[in-house]
């Protein structure tokens, strides 16, 4: 059986709180955990923004649902290269603000193997 996606508690500007991941600024979230997102490993800046590298850690531990915020002021990019090379690998994308996206995403926590990306300012 697949494991369970940790719901999301709350967020905030610059601060998101996971169950059993704890309070990170950024998240990345998967099928059975979540760590802190460092932009710095894949050098994601706002523009353009959010890559296929970036969401790989996802996939490997089993997301089938993807969804990715586009910043507290949607300033963060989420390019149409990026949700048509995960559409292409049979992964459903959701992308809005991240309030919304974290909506989104804890809707289907417990019925989907859902990731996340999540970016708690601008």
């Amino acid at each position: 059986m697949q494991a369970r996606s940790p719901r999301i508690v709350d967020v905030s500007w610059g601060r998101i709180e996971v169950e059993e991941v704890g309070v990170v600024k950024d998240l990345k979230v998967w099928p059975g955990g979540g760590r802190a997102w460092d932009w710095g490993e894949t050098g994601t800046r706002h523009s353009p923004g959010v890559q296929v590298a970036d969401v790989e850690e996802l996939l490997e531990h089993g997301a089938t649902v993807v969804v990715l915020s586009l910043g507290m002021d949607e300033q963060l990019g989420v390019p149409d290269a990026t949700v048509d090379a995960l559409e292409a690998r049979g992964i459903e994308v959701h992308v809005a603000e991240t309030r919304e996206a974290i909506d989104v995403y804890n809707s289907l926590v417990g019925s989907a193997a859902v990731g996340g990306l999540f970016h708690s300012t601008c």
